[in-house]
């Protein structure tokens, strides 16, 4: 090996210094992680070579098989992971292991726990995991060449942690990438045959690549002979009977970078018909950190003949299944597939909807088999599957079987289905009603439920930001329609106890609206810019006034979301429902100052505006007239 002058020091970014400084004095309880990320990042170094290599089979450099080889030496004290991939030139070298970007490290460490065992996990999660080499070793050497370049485009790289790494041109025969961790004084115990054949064989046995180390004599003296420690098959590709759980579960650690096991999994081989593929699809226990970032990637690991062609592949799930991790196989697709091929290829959408009927399958046997899981599921994923309903019209329906709300029934957790609600429906009953709301609080204390509760009606309370958008586009449920208890005028003889006499109940509401109409139509003048009419309540026990939306018109929440993000809100006006049995109301009828009759119906107003969580046009013009009432009462 021969260094030539082009040798200089560098300092690393200054994240990547603060990120050292955890992991050489706090990562200690799981030190083993290190050989399982060098491993994976050497497996991902293998897999660019083979797609890279199939537009230009040159980088091959006549040397097709392609391993990964782990030895040790007791006398220099060192740790040797080394790979014939696809290797890295200066420029990726500084790029890779000088700095990282925003979505590594900044987000790596704010999730820190404190937990040191749990807090080791999240390193591979990041993208900061060759940073994990430094958990046993005081120095790290790398050697690197791209392939395709010749034996005098070798780097060497080498850092102590400190805060400085060195960066050298050197000559390397063979491409790829020889990373050396040279140990710190009590690692002694990684310098042993067994122990790192162990650590292999429990995170890395599922690689689909040989894993080699040295052959052992009887007397534990080490060959020249290489040997394979790993399965070295391609997990989706065994058996179902052939696979544990525990090696599924590392598998999906593997692809996912994840620290904690998948919630569920599931297996898939097509063979004979017209698009012929195996699957391993996951579902995680948890979301990820960015599922809800716009430049965040997701999506499967995609192989072709056993190939792999490139990751995070979203054209084969669609947008809101996101969350789930894994890979796909098939010779549906020619092995010199690209990303701008893909986004026109015949045989997408085939492969596409089976694998979206493979997820939501799964989730059909959480439902019925494993409702604690899903429960789980739900909190982590609910908000994206719900994304489902306005993306996905051909499974809509299948898609609002799996949602579940919380309900004026069940307060405590978000556990009720559609199918639960239809089933509780009174018999004379015709909808589903809901109510959307900013917070539970504010949706179970509405004056619009009240009543329901008198009549013991369910509603469901929709509180989470996407609900309204939701509904928009689910309208009906197993031939019943949604209807929103804020919106429109309501049929009694729904929803309360059957009327004996109607002609009877009609003459007196007849004659209820004659009493009111002056005070209807007075206060109609007043708020004449604010709301649309002024009418009696079919809804209200116990408040005085509510603001009641048209049947067809957005939601106050949806108001408030779009005027949030900065969207043009077309102007509606709500209509003010008086509750004529309220001793307000009553008050008012009789009100002959035409002042105080104002500020009565300006502050009925707001009020009504308050109770369904919009703000007030004019807080200080309310405080006034409030304060003015109450100075009137002493």
């Amino acid at each position: 090996m021969t260094i030539e002058a082009h040798q200089e020091k560098l300092s690393f970014q200054a994240e990547v210094k603060q990120l050292l400084d955890i992991v050489i004095h706090s990562l200690y309880s799981n030190k083993e992680i290190f050989l399982r990320e060098l491993i994976s990042n050497a497996s991902d170094a293998i897999d660019k070579l083979r797609f890279e290599a199939l537009s230009d089979p040159a980088l091959n450099e006549n040397q097709s098989t392609l391993t990964i080889h782990v030895s040790f030496d007791t006398e220099t004290r060192t740790i040797t992971i080394a790979d014939n991939g696809i290797g890295m030139n200066r420029d990726e070298i500084m790029s890779n292991l000088g700095t990282i970007a925003k979505s590594g490290t900044r987000d790596f460490l704010s999730r820190l726990t404190g937990d040191q065992k749990s807090d080791s996990h999240l390193i591979g999660q990041f993208g900061v995991g060759f940073y994990s080499a430094f958990i046993v070793a005081d120095k790290v050497t790398v050697k690197s060449r791209r392939a395709g370049l010749g034996k005098e485009h070798g780097v060497l790289w080498e850092s102590s942690g400190d805060g400085e790494y060195m960066l050298a041109n050197i000559e390397k025969e063979s491409r790829g990438t020889e990373i050396t961790l040279h140990l710190k004084q009590d690692e002694d115990d990684f310098l042993n045959d067994w122990r790192l054949r162990s650590i292999i064989t429990k995170y890395s046995d599922h690689l689909g690549i040989p894993i080699m180390m040295p052959k052992l004599t009887e007397e534990g003296k080490r060959t020249e002979e290489w040997v394979t420690v790993n399965r070295a098959t391609a997990l989706w590709m065994l058996p179902k009977n052939q696979v544990t759980d525990d090696e599924y579960k590392a598998f999906y650690k593997h692809i996912s970078h994840d620290f904690e096991d998948p919630l569920i999994w599931t297996q898939h081989k097509i063979e004979g018909g017209s698009v012929e593929y195996m699957c391993l699809l996951y579902i995680p226990s948890h979301a990820p950190f960015d599922m809800f970032q716009r430049d965040a990637h997701h999506g499967l690991k995609l192989y072709v003949q056993r190939v792999f062609i490139m990751d995070q592949l979203e054209q084969f799930l669609p947008n809101y299944l996101r969350f789930v991790r894994g890979v796909l196989d098939t010779t549906a697709l020619p092995l010199n597939i690209s990303r701008e091929i893909l986004q026109d290829h015949p045989m997408i959408p085939k492969l596409r909807a089976a694998l979206v009927r493979h997820v939501l399958d799964l989730l059909d046997r959480l439902v019925k088999d494993e409702p604690e899981k899903y429960k789980i599921f739900w909190h982590a994923f609910g908000n994206v599957l719900k994304e489902g309903l306005a993306e996905d019209f051909t499974n809509r329906d299948r898609l609002a079987s799996f949602l579940r709300f919380t309900s004026t029934t069940s307060l405590d957790e978000q556990s009720v289905s559609l199918k639960t609600y239809i089933e509780r429906m009174k018999p004379t009953q015709k909808k589903i009603y809901y109510i959307t709301a900013d917070n539970l609080n504010a949706a179970k204390s509405s004056p619009h439920l009240e009543v329901f509760r008198k009549n013991n009606i369910e509603v469901l309370l929709l509180t989470d930001r996407i609900d309204e958008w939701v509904v928009g586009h689910l309208t009906e449920f197993e031939g019943k329609s949604l209807q929103s208890i804020i919106k429109g005028d309501l049929s009694l003889d729904e929803i309360e106890s059957p009327i004996l006499d109607k002609q009877e109940e009609e003459k007196k509401e007849k004659a209820q609206q004659e009493v009111f109409e002056p005070l209807l139509k007075k206060m109609q003048s007043i708020l004449t810019k604010e709301v649309q009419t002024v009418r009696l309540s079919h809804r209200l026990i116990e408040s005085p006034v509510c603001l009641v939306r048209d049947q067809m018109s957005m939601g106050p929440q949806m108001e408030r979301l779009m005027k949030a993000a900065g969207q043009a809100v077309p102007e509606t006006k709500p209509t003010l429902e008086l509750n004529i049995d309220h001793k307000i109301v009553q008050q008012l009828q009789h009100e002959k100052d035409e002042k105080k009759l104002a500020d009565w119906t300006h502050l009925l107003y707001e009020q009504a505006l308050l109770a369904e969580g919009s703000a007030l046009p004019d807080p200080a013009a309310f405080v006034q007239r409030l304060n003015q009432l109450w100075m009137l009462s002493f």
